[in-house]
């Protein structure tokens, strides 16, 4: 199997976290209760590259495929943590998003 069809779910995961990183980040900006948010900003943003560097090694082929997949999970757990204390749409389908990719990473880095 191609590492491109071994990781295609995996791959397509990062690109959507990545996206819902960038769509909270963009939105949190908007938001009234901006210094509220700024743990929320930085942490989504930071995911976001490490979901858009992960997509990318792995469609490469990349020898650390394990140890990028972890830090992706662990981007991920951080940003959940962080969007989950608040209640903006944004923040929570970011969440969800993340969530999907440390229950993909479990499913690939056992």
């Amino acid at each position: 199997m191609t590492h491109d069809l071994q990781y295609r779910e995996y791959i397509e995961a990062s690109l959507q976290c990545m996206n819902a990183c960038n769509y909270c980040y963009v939105s949190s900006l908007k938001e009234y209760e901006l210094a509220s948010l700024r743990d929320c900003i930085r942490l989504v943003r930071e995911c976001a590259d490490i979901c858009m560097f992960t997509a990318d090694s792995l469609s490469r082929g990349t020898i650390f495929a394990k140890e990028i997949m972890e830090l992706c999970a662990k981007a991920c757990e951080a940003c959940v943590a962080e969007c989950s204390k608040h209640e903006h749409d944004h923040c929570q389908k970011c969440a969800e998003a993340c969530r999907r990719m440390i229950e993909l990473s479990c499913l690939h880095t056992v």
